[in-house]
């Protein structure tokens, strides 16, 4: 399998029971898609929907990824991102040490998040 083809991204959400919910998760995800064709990308869920991060990268891995983004789609640094987040990534990385495990910032701490937000909270 070519070098470019064994990165995964795993776009990370807290979760809801409401289906509904999932729809702008996966519209970055197939966002991210279109901009990187050569990525796998999965979403994941830290609590009431499926699947979860485990699962996602085990998914990911048994498709041939060597290395997995993790980008935690919250809006600030709250106890998932703070507390559970670390202990799971630490976790997959003792199942499988031969994968490359990146954690990005939270997105609600990006810049051009918060610039975004701020034009269309500022729309008349």
């Amino acid at each position: 399998m070519a070098a470019e083809k064994a990165r995964g991204i795993i776009l990370l959400a807290h979760g809801s029971r409401d289906e509904r919910w999932r729809a702008p998760i996966e519209s970055v995800a197939a966002r991210v898609t279109a901009l990187d064709p050569q990525a796998r990308v999965v979403c994941a869920y830290m609590e009431l929907a499926a699947p979860d991060l485990r699962t996602a990268a085990a998914a990911l891995i048994a498709s041939g990824a060597r290395s997995l983004r993790v980008v935690p789609l919250f809006l600030g640094m709250g106890k998932h991102a703070r507390e559970d987040l670390p202990l799971q990534l630490d976790a997959l990385r003792g199942t499988w040490p031969q994968v490359d495990f990146q954690l990005a910032s939270i997105v609600g701490e990006e810049p051009e998040l918060v610039e975004l937000l701020a034009r269309i909270a500022s729309k008349s």
